[in-house]
């Protein structure tokens, strides 16, 4: 019988399947995902530019920007991370296989609300943080939104301490070779620049209500009317 971490970890990188071959299957829908995406990354960008030019932070900002809640076509990477969920049953601890999940749910979680967006948001055009505030609202999907929030503090918090594991480092890095050779390269670059990422935060707890205060206050006034919480990015 598969573990907790394990099903979830299934049951994530199926609705990512999903939400690939939904996206691959129509080019409009494709080109708007595209536009919400790097507009959206274009406010993250602003409201922690000044987390993003600190070394201690830069490195874990970037990493949930690229990987987790940022712009991009992750179909491969989360391909390669199907075809070895049994091998990293059996390798790594039961633990860190769940922070794998946490953070697929968070990649998942994330493209599923900007497929809600592009529902009730014209991308095709340019459009402003009003329209997106309209648009946000209109998904009427608080927890969603919530549950975004509290897992990129989550998945940043087990991170922290997998990071600090003596063994988990080396392990990754013997796997470095065998994963090009399988080309599994995608996933490789994901697991180690996840764990590297929080390598150089010793006041995580700082860096994370960092975040989750700056994501919480813009959500909520969002959600109370407000259609311009931040500048036009």
């Amino acid at each position: 019988m598969p573990s907790s971490a394990e099903a979830l970890l299934v049951h994530q990188l199926e609705c990512s399947r999903l939400l690939h071959q939904e996206r691959g299957a129509s080019a409009e829908l494709a080109a708007a995902l595209d536009r919400v995406a790097q507009w959206q990354a274009r406010r993250l960008n602003a409201t922690y530019a000044d987390l993003a030019v600190d070394p201690r932070y830069a490195g874990a900002i970037a990493f949930f920007q690229s990987e987790l809640y940022g712009p991009g076509d992750f179909s491969q990477r989360d391909a390669d991370l199907a075809r070895v969920v049994p091998i990293m049953i059996r390798v790594l601890p039961d633990a860190v296989v769940a922070t794998v999940a946490m953070a697929m749910e968070l990649s998942t979680l994330s493209h599923e609300l900007d497929h809600a967006l592009v529902g009730k948001l014209d991308a095709s055009a340019p459009f402003t943080v009003a329209d997106y505030c309209d648009a946000y609202r209109a998904c009427d999907n608080r927890s969603d939104r919530r549950r975004q929030i509290d897992l990129i503090v989550q998945t940043g918090s087990a991170l922290d301490r997998y990071v600090r594991q003596p063994m988990l480092g080396p392990l990754l890095a013997m796997m470095r070779h065998p994963a090009r050779i399988a080309g599994l390269a995608a996933l490789q670059e994901f697991l180690e620049g996840g764990f590297a990422s929080f390598g150089g935060i010793r006041d995580v707890d700082a860096f994370l209500e960092a975040i989750n205060t700056r994501e919480t206050a813009l959500m909520e006034a969002i959600f109370s009317g407000d259609r311009a919480p931040f500048p036009d990015p």
